[in-house]
């Protein structure tokens, strides 16, 4: 058994050498060419190879490393093969050629140095076809370079098995790709069974004693429980970067380098913003399980692309939260609504949170130092100086700052005069549209369950259909695909709508967090950051009306959790007075 090395830099893409020659020098023309022994095993053959059925190692009688190289040696001094040069690919799979000991023979190749290549069998050559047929039929050639498949009886010189070769290439591809499809499969069973396939984040630790569950790291947990509070506060993630090294807080490096006994990095309290964006974007942290966040095209791809939504498995209580999802979902909006420092270096309260009622853009923050906070005020961003396509929907900020105090004080006494009665209320109004759907959502799951039922009998037929003869390999192998993706589509669509309709049938946590952050702020006498970010989703600002001599300002405050509750005092627009200059000086 020989010792791997985790290469994980591998890129995913194959790369092709030229069949064009390059100058060769004159004095190397007299030297005996190089004979290439070419080695590889894959991390998953090292693993099959280790034991047999009974658990016994059979390493000996494997494709290790060992008995590659011993076989070839002898097949090349039986032979008459000299000025050997062999090459190893440990570790590395063959589905692309971005190996180093293959990459190291090309460039000989590439030289005209080579006038052999001796493998043990074309699969440990490489597993994609087309590369494969590429090098031995064109390129190789093209640089008299003579391949030899020792076990497979292949030598491209006298033209052995030229057709089933390319067959045989086929199969080797086959092989990976089934390969895939099987763990892809386990995954995706061990992903829906609620256990986490990804380690544990900042924040938590694996559970000794039950593997793929995760407790909570209170020492750590307090400063992802920090970075969420500064966030609501109006912080970006530059800035919290900057706090948490002035608070001399440790790195997530930092931290587990401490937790193992080792020495601390240079810097140890210099935060990454990409860190700080990482913890934020984390919804475990709520107490559940998020698997699939990633995936890959294709098995020949290892590059892992970003999945959607949609497409991810959520399963929600596996853990102890460290944050509420309320907080959670807060600041995923904040995050949207991204906030710039004005040149007075002064940030306007409600930055990000306010959209013009006609056009819809956001009202940008007008300041400078002259102003000396007075006169800031917020104008719409399609206003342009009269020049844009909307009118300004000014409004000041200290004004602004009243009215949302005075709605919200209002909304927090409305609530603590009677929660139960609110509750009733609230669940009244939002009743009819759940229950409409939630008779959507199963009517969707019906349809997708009874189209993954005949999704199960066409495949079937088609596959008798192939094997009859009566359906061509490749429109049997492009169908059936089809057909799969469809099918896994409808089962993810199916364990997501499932899902919600269990969520929405139990109701929403939203009433209970508004409810709880009611409670937060009893002693409330001025707005925050953090009050204005937790209370409040948007605000639409409307043009002012001077037709009645008075400057009527109207604005409309959509809550969080409870922006649709037809209730006056949450849906009514507040409407801001007050005379125009005009009309004093008519006066």
């Amino acid at each position: 058994m020989t010792d791997t090395k985790s290469y994980v830099n591998i890129e995913p893409c194959t790369t092709v050498l030229s069949a064009d020659q390059q100058p060769k020098e004159e004095i190397m023309l007299d030297q005996q060419k190089i004979t290439i022994i070419y080695c590889r095993l894959s991390v998953e053959d090292i693993k099959d190879d280790a034991k047999d059925g009974k658990g016994n190692s059979k390493a000996d009688e494997s494709n290790s490393i060992q008995n590659q190289k011993e076989l070839l040696l002898r097949y090349a001094k039986d032979h008459g093969y000299t000025n050997l040069k062999v090459l190893i690919d440990d570790g590395y799979t063959g589905t692309n050629f971005n190996r180093p000991g293959v990459q190291e023979g090309f460039e000989l190749v590439k030289q005209g140095l080579v006038g052999c290549w001796l493998v043990k069998d074309m699969s440990r050559f490489g597993r994609d076809y087309l590369t494969v047929g590429q090098y031995t039929d064109i390129i190789f050639p093209s640089y008299d370079v003579r391949f030899i498949a020792v076990t497979d009886g292949v030598d491209s010189e006298r033209g052995d098995n030229e057709g089933f070769t390319a067959i045989r290439n086929l199969f080797n591809e086959w092989y990976p790709r089934d390969t895939s499809k099987k763990v892809r499969a386990v995954f995706r069973q061990k992903g829906t069974s609620g256990k986490h396939l990804g380690q544990a984040p900042f924040g938590y630790i694996e559970d000794p004693n039950n593997p793929g569950y995760w407790l909570v790291d209170e020492e750590a947990a307090k400063v992802v429980r920090h970075i969420f509070a500064l966030c609501i506060d109006g912080n970006g993630p530059s800035r919290i970067a900057r706090m948490l090294e002035k608070e001399q807080v440790l790195t997530v490096k930092s931290y587990y380098a401490m937790k193992k006994g080792k020495p601390l990095p240079e810097f140890p309290y210099r935060w990454n913003d990409n860190s700080v964006v990482g913890i934020l974007e984390r919804i475990e942290y709520t107490g559940c399980t998020c698997n699939f966040k990633t995936y890959s095209k294709s098995f020949k791809l290892k590059k892992r692309l970003p999945n959607a939504p949609e497409n991810m498995y959520i399963l929600e209580d596996t853990q102890e939260a460290i944050i509420t999802k309320v907080q959670w979902d807060r600041v995923q909006q904040l995050r949207q609504n991204k906030r710039r420092p004005a040149k007075a270096e002064r940030q306007g309260l409600f930055s990000g949170l306010l959209f013009c009622a006609d056009c819809g853009n956001k009202l940008h923050f007008a300041t400078c130092k002259s102003f000396e906070g007075k006169q800031d005020h917020y104008v719409c961003s399609s206003y342009k100086s009269n020049r844009g396509t909307c009118s300004a929907h000014y409004i000041r900020e200290d004004t602004l700052r009243d009215l949302v105090l005075e709605r919200i004080l209002a909304v927090n006494a409305y609530i603590r005069s009677d929660v139960n009665g609110f509750k009733e209320e609230w669940l009244r109004c939002r009743q009819e549209d759940w229950e409409e759907g939630i008779r959507e959502d199963k009517r969707r799951v019906a349809a997708a369950k009874k189209r993954c039922a005949d999704l199960d009998i066409l495949i079937s037929h088609l596959y008798e259909d192939f094997v009859l003869g009566n359906l061509p390999m490749e429109r049997y192998r492009k169908m059936s695909a089809e057909y799969e993706a469809e099918q896994k589509r409808l089962q993810d669509e199916i364990a997501i709508r499932e899902g919600w309709v269990e969520e929405q049938e139990n109701m929403s946590h939203g009433l209970d967090g508004f409810v709880e952050l009611v409670n937060k702020y009893v002693d409330m006498t001025e707005l925050t950051q953090a009050i204005v970010n937790e209370y409040i989703r948007k605000i639409e600002v409307f043009a002012s009306d001077k037709s009645s001599g008075k400057r009527k300002q109207k604005i409309k405050i959509f809550w969080n959790f409870v922006d649709e509750l037809d209730l006056e005092i949450f849906s009514q627009p507040i409407v801001y007075e007050r005379i125009t200059k005009q009309m004093q000086k008519t006066a």
